[in-house]
């Protein structure tokens, strides 16, 4: 089978780094071991969502699951964000940075927005190799192609902004290094299968009720209206 770009899919490709074993992994994920937070992402086949390992939906079964290195290559194999434990906001050192030296200065370069302003051409001349050894590198060790990194990097950026800032959505975009605002929505789309606009509204909704609660509640107080209607017997 074939992923986005016509290589074959991550999850067939995939190389998880040393000391972290699909027991190893699996292990960490049903103890929900804040130790390896960030360090590998969790699908689960039956729903097409990846998570964190510290995540605290009920654990799939162990047979229903593959691990990841990064979020990209779970994308990359077709999974969702989890809206749960927020793979955007994992902490922690990318279980890349322990493996090939090239692959891991590509992605701090791409963390850095390095794609939003350069070709992946470029980046492979920054590196000193060429474009295919690059991207068989990125498949090996990242688990994706460094055009799907720096995607999942701009959409991860933007679900922060989102969810923990009141910026407008337009400005997000580009804050995030999209190129445009339809790029931005699409994005979201292909990945959360939901517009960008739809998560502020789920974050905003409850605070507005809490707000709305707040300034309704003295006018409700009982103590309160009894002291409006106690007669004045001066």
């Amino acid at each position: 089978m074939r992923g986005a770009e016509g290589y074959p899919r991550a999850d067939m490709l995939i190389e998880m780094p040393l000391g972290l074993d699909r027991q190893v992994c699996d292990r960490a994920r049903l103890a929900r071991d804040a130790a390896y937070d960030g360090l590998f992402f969790t699908g689960v086949r039956t729903t097409r969502i990846y998570c964190r390992p510290i995540c605290q939906v009920r654990p799939a079964k162990s047979e229903n699951v593959l691990f990841f290195p990064t979020a990209a290559a779970a994308e990359r194999a077709g999974f969702r964000p989890c809206l749960r434990c927020r793979p955007e906001t994992a902490p922690g050192s990318p279980a890349w940075s322990g493996t090939a030296a090239t692959v891991a200065r590509g992605m701090r370069l791409i963390q850095a927005g390095f794609l939003d302003r350069g070709s992946v051409g470029e980046l492979a001349e920054k590196l000193g190799i060429g474009p295919r050894h690059l991207l068989r590198l990125f498949l090996r060790h990242a688990g994706a192609s460094p055009s799907e990194v720096a995607a999942t990097r701009r959409v991860q950026v933007a679900k922060r902004l989102i969810d923990d800032t009141a910026m407008p959505l337009s400005e997000i975009a580009f804050a995030a290094g999209f190129g445009s605002v339809r790029r931005f929505n699409d994005a979201f789309r292909a990945i959360y299968r939901r517009p960008p606009s739809s998560f502020r509204k789920i974050f905003e909704e409850p605070k507005r009720r809490a707000q709305s609660e707040r300034v309704r509640l003295p006018s409700h107080s009982p103590s309160h209206r009894s002291e409006r209607r106690r007669p004045n017997r001066a």
